[in-house]
């Protein structure tokens, strides 16, 4: 039991407003929410007496959002922490990996202090979930694995994760599978895979080992997918079908997955209601120099889509923030989600699904019994914190300030 307090003065979206000409604003109102146990057993208003003899924390006014969830990340493989180094060039995938591999047993004893750089990071820009890629590979074993998971374990009481059995450097591979059902009972929670067609070469034989250590494990799915065009798009396919003949339904996600957006429009909405009704997710990075997945379809069709910052400041490359919020803005910023109404419901795409204000404009966050994990940000609404990704004055996971101050 946690002694119950007051946060006082929090600024919530209540509605849209609609002027004559069809454009929207958000009222927002002040509020005192009363936490206890790490839930908001109570919602007032700013009118509403709290009594003298009552904890309080002031919240200053500031606007109140849903904490984040990094749905892509590689705590592995950053340099953070260490001296600054740029990435050496390298030709294609291939020579990446080969120069990714000389590099493993070097950086293995500092893994766990790089992630946690990393976890710092993130949390300050307000994810409070994480799902991290580890690599499992012949060169690094479970030596990743083992300094990933120290790290998040000692940030548990500030954020929840989750680790993905990577094989980097492809499934097929010698003693590769071994392997990875040694980190599934070493303390990975989902199976992971890479391009069945590009990497492992055989698409058919890729996906079904990757089946068929989900169901070994009863584990959750997430695959690397950067194989491009038809061939990208017949490996989603096969993989839906393994997902409706295993049972696996919302059980399996495709990151990147350039190549839903590399076919014609039919072809891309037969495949988004294909991962619908799979219950498949998809997991994209918003970069800028590759072909997106169709995330406004997908999204229509019912196909959730989460966002992440995938591995930065490593050997793959040297930029990246750490802010979920800046790949929304990124997305707007590209697919012109610049009206007010627009802007807030692209939220959902950093926080994983949650938002101030249904589309209808009704609260929908924070309720009375919601867990009492939100950032604080000095903005006017959600709209603006989209477009203007305002610093994190405070982030709570659970009723507890981890990251910022009041």
């Amino acid at each position: 039991m946690t002694t119950p307090y007051w946060l006082k003065n929090v600024k919530l979206e209540t509605g849209y407003i609609q002027d004559e000409k069809g454009i929207y604003e958000t009222k927002t109102e002040l509020f005192h929410l009363k936490i206890e146990d790490g839930r908001i057993v109570e919602k007032q208003s700013d009118s509403f007496l709290i009594q003298p003899s009552e904890k309080t924390i002031d919240g200053k006014g500031f606007l109140a959002l849903p904490t984040f969830k990094e749905m892509h990340n590689h705590l592995d493989k950053t340099y953070l922490s260490l001296d600054w180094k740029a990435p050496t060039p390298a030709k294609n995938l291939e020579e990446r990996l080969r120069l990714e591999a000389a590099e493993l047993e070097a950086l293995a004893p500092t893994t766990k202090q790089r992630a946690s750089a990393m976890i710092e990071l993130l949390l300050s820009h307000g994810s409070t979930h994480i799902r991290s890629h580890v690599n499992i590979d012949p060169y690094i074993g479970l030596k990743n694995l083992e300094g990933v998971k120290a790290a998040l374990e000692d940030y548990s009481d500030k954020l929840t994760y989750e680790i993905v059995a990577f094989p980097q450097h492809g499934l097929l591979r010698e003693n590769v599978i071994p392997l990875m059902k040694e980190a599934m009972r070493s303390g990975a929670n989902l199976v992971g895979g890479l391009d069945p067609a590009g990497i492992d070469c055989n698409i058919e034989k890729s996906l079904y080992e990757v089946m068929n250590l989900a169901t070994e494990f009863d584990a959750d799915i997430d695959i690397h997918l950067h194989d491009n065009g038809h061939v990208g798009l017949y490996t989603v396919d096969k993989f839906v079908e393994m997902v409706e003949e295993a049972k696996w339904r919302h059980r399996a996600a495709v990151s990147h997955a350039f190549c839903l957006g590399e076919v014609p429009l039919p072809q891309q909405e037969e495949m988004a209601d294909k991962l619908s009704k799979a219950g498949m997710s998809i997991m994209s990075t918003i970069p800028i120099n590759r072909t997106l997945p169709p995330i406004d379809l997908l999204d229509q069709k019912g196909v959730n889509v989460y966002l992440g910052c995938d591995g930065f400041y490593d050997s793959w490359g040297p930029f990246g923030t750490g802010d979920v919020l800046e790949k929304v803005t990124r997305y707007g910023e590209l697919f012109r989600k610049s009206d007010e109404r627009s802007l807030a419901q692209s939220l959902k795409w950093a926080t994983g699904g949650p938002t101030p204000l249904n589309k209808e404009g009704e609260i929908a966050w924070p309720l009375q019994g919601d867990e009492a994990s939100l950032i604080l940000v000095n903005a006017s609404c959600s709209a603006e914190a989209v477009a203007r990704t305002p610093m994190r004055e405070a982030v709570m996971f659970k009723g507890k300030i981890v990251s910022g101050k009041l």
